[in-house]
């Protein structure tokens, strides 16, 4: 094999440039295997400098079967590298194998992908290829056992690519189209809304506290009486219960009722919404 050949062909297993690849052979005296193994490690370097950057754009990808749906973040730098057609066609890949390994990242990063090395390995050969910095952000797997799932993309890139996803599950006795059309509903008024829980006894307590400090902060100059300041803040308090607990949202598409108000006026047998997950890149 020539040397012209042999930099073709580090080229094509590792995406990096003429010039690195022709180093490294000359590195190696020729040997492709070391060629490889000096550019891996050079990969590693350049890419551990590129970790200390922002990374507040990229893809979420959501992936499903018969038993679960699965929803994965890779963030990146720019808008430009997140249509970069690589930069898809990884995503695309990982996504499925998210699904496979219930979006535990410890298993995703060691599982094997089509070209034979590991998410680990194409991440770092993707970072040293583009010049960006990339990682692997939030992943959430909703089970469809005993309910139905349904989702929704906003900003879609490319195929199930896309700058905002939801994923919704449903608990009820049958999926009829009535079901059909208020999952995909939900996911869309999911999207748009962001709630911080299913119901208000749900929202994090951490949530609540610094909440009320900041109310408690903005009302500390007033000079109304002590009682009627309280009566403010817990009003205040309980609005914004309200307006972060999903069911007592106003519904997007009929804002004068409620998301449970619309539940109700369904007439599902059992109907319950069991758990959610948001994802939008930058947030």
């Amino acid at each position: 094999m020539s040397d012209l050949q042999k930099v073709k062909e580090l080229r094509r297993a590792t995406g990096a440039g003429f010039k690195d690849c022709n180093n490294a052979l000359k590195e190696a005296n020729g040997d492709v295997e070391k060629s490889l193994e000096i550019l891996r490690i050079k990969g590693i370097t350049k890419a551990s400098k590129k970790m200390s950057r922002v990374a507040n754009e990229g893809l979420v990808s959501i992936t499903e079967n018969e038993i679960c749906t699965s929803m994965i973040e890779i963030n990146c730098e720019t808008d430009f590298v997140a249509k970069n057609q690589d930069f898809i066609e990884f995503v695309k890949e990982l996504s499925v194998i998210n699904n496979k390994v219930l979006s535990d990242l410890t298993r995703l990063n060691k599982s094997t992908m089509s070209n034979s090395k590991t998410v680990e390995e194409n991440l770092l050969n993707l970072i040293s290829k583009i010049g960006e910095k990339i990682i692997i952000g939030r992943a959430v797997t909703l089970e469809k056992s005993n309910y139905f799932n349904f989702t929704y993309q906003h900003t879609i890139i490319s195929d199930n690519l896309s700058k905002l996803g939801v994923i919704v599950s449903l608990k009820a006795n049958e999926n009829n189209d009535k079901l059909k059309l208020f999952g995909k509903q939900l996911s869309m008024h999911i999207a748009a809304s962001n709630p911080l829980a299913i119901d208000q006894n749900s929202i994090n307590e951490d949530l609540i506290l610094k909440e009320k400090n900041i109310i408690s902060e903005e009302l500390a100059s007033s000079d109304k009486p002590k009682e009627i300041i309280e009566k403010i803040s817990v009003g205040r308090l309980n609005k914004f219960k309200s307006e972060n607990a999903l069911l007592t949202q106003p519904w997007v598409m009929e804002p004068k009722k409620t998301v449970i108000d619309i539940i109700n006026s369904l007439e599902i047998k059992d109907l319950k919404i069991e758990n959610y997950s948001r994802i939008k890149i930058g947030e």
